[in-house]
């Protein structure tokens, strides 16, 4: 696909407003369709929720949540474009005292919330495909007890992404195909 996605805040106090994206390939945001299917699953959830997102790209799935009443939100991401395009999209949609990006490492990040005791209500993954980022993500935000009991964790993935059903007491509860595109929805066993 040449030139950047169109992307746009669906709901909540940004609604409407346009989102910047990276031109090329080197990202490859979420959808508004996809969004939209997310968040419909997920509605009952964001109130007041503590969010998470790592290779957050645009920071589309975090400033969608905080747009619909998430209190806070953290967006990881280690590539300075993206970077760059993130802190554009915070300033436009006018979030930024809710939205804080760490540009970095999203394992090391993971470590680093661990070590102070972090934990979240949401968290959102959309790794590049096809490298094993979900299952390694899975296993450190189990491993790292960064999830809060009622807490979900969604990540996108190719549909050829082998991705386990469970990893200890994490289940993934729902799936939706998008095309090529997996959603995936984890939470603790109860």
């Amino acid at each position: 696909m040449k030139g950047a996605y169109k992307l746009r805040v669906i709901s909540g106090e940004a609604k409407g407003i346009r989102l910047s994206t990276l031109k090329g390939t080197d990202t490859r945001p979420t959808s508004d369709k996809v969004k939209e299917s997310i968040f419909n699953i997920l509605a009952p959830y964001i109130e007041k929720s503590k969010v998470l997102d790592l290779f957050s790209g645009t920071g589309n799935l975090g400033i969608e949540a905080v747009s619909r009443g998430a209190e806070s939100a953290f967006l990881v991401e280690k590539n300075r474009k993206c970077y760059d395009i993130i802190k554009k999209n915070i300033m436009k949609t006018k979030l930024n005292d809710k939205i804080k990006i760490i540009i970095k490492d999203v394992y090391s990040t993971l470590k680093n919330f661990s070590k102070i005791g972090e934990k979240f209500d949401i968290i959102f993954m959309d790794p590049p495909y096809l490298k094993g980022h979900i299952l390694t993500c899975l296993k450190e935000i189990k491993e790292l007890d960064l999830l809060n009991e009622d807490g979900i964790i969604v990540a996108e993935h190719d549909i050829k992404d082998i991705i386990p059903e469970t990893i200890d007491d994490l289940i993934k509860f729902k799936e939706r195909k998008y095309g090529g595109t997996m959603i995936s929805f984890y939470h603790k066993e109860d």
